[in-house]
């Protein structure tokens, strides 16, 4: 996929230092870490001795000078030998694997450690819990992208929320929930897959309701309870294993 939407990726996608410090604890004291899907180099940790995966050639591409070397390979198939590494760590990237099940075995053969960011999408209550699928997105309700409980079962992990900061530097799909304008703007759009997933009729029809809302003051009056959080939790899960 990233192949072909993930051009523009670097222009709103980047490491959020308070995500990234829940990451990086739970690594551990490990050392030599293997980064799996990649991308363009965020979340990987500068103090330790980083290999990274990424299977597209546009995403490596854009990986900054100075960033770990990068493998092209795929999780399911990760071209090293058993426990080579201290700890594997994924972020944002298993709901894109073919077999995800797979590659988090995978990474648990190749690594001691194991660490995922994904989203707990099992749960009843996600769907309805952020506004933008809840309201403008129904869409992505009837899809399967995230497999946090299941992903964790497989492999005997341990789930920790990871709360996101209002201000969150980072542009991933719920990134912006106190900050609803943002997701007007087409960069932004761009940077997370979920709008390529659903398709062009649905993301323009969500755009133009979204924005209809937001000068209305509808989207204001709906979500008035968001408006002095510093921090919410919308599903999002850290796998540590």
């Amino acid at each position: 996929m990233y192949d072909s939407i993930g051009a523009t990726y670097t222009t709103t996608r980047r490491t959020e230092p308070r995500i990234a410090e829940q990451v990086w604890a739970a690594l551990g004291d490990a050392r030599t870490v293997l980064n799996v899907g990649a991308g363009t180099g965020s979340y990987e940790p500068s103090h330790r001795d980083v290999t990274a995966v990424e299977p597209s050639a546009v995403m490596r591409a854009q990986r900054p000078a100075g960033a770990a070397p990068c493998v092209a390979a795929a999780a399911e198939r990760l071209p090293f030998e058993d426990q080579s590494f201290d700890a594997a760590m994924a972020f944002a990237t298993v709901h894109h694997w073919r077999d995800p099940i797979a590659g988090l075995r995978e990474m648990r053969r190749v690594a001691r450690r194991v660490v995922v960011f994904t989203c707990d999408t099992t749960e009843a209550s996600w769907h309805s819990r952020f506004w933008l699928t809840r309201d403008y997105l129904p869409e992505v309700a009837a899809s399967r992208v995230g497999l946090a409980t299941e992903l964790a079962r497989a492999i005997g992990a341990r789930m920790e929320p990871v709360l996101i900061p209002w201000d969150c530097a980072d542009g991933f799909f719920e990134a912006y929930w106190r900050r609803p304008e943002a997701y007007l703007d087409e960069s932004v759009r761009r940077g997370i897959s979920i709008w390529a997933k659903v398709g062009p009729d649905a993301e323009q029809r969500a755009v133009r309701t979204l924005r209809d809302d937001l000068a209305s003051g509808r989207w204001a009056e709906r979500n008035r309870d968001l408006l002095d959080l510093e921090a919410a939790e919308l599903g999002l899960r850290l796998l540590i294993a």
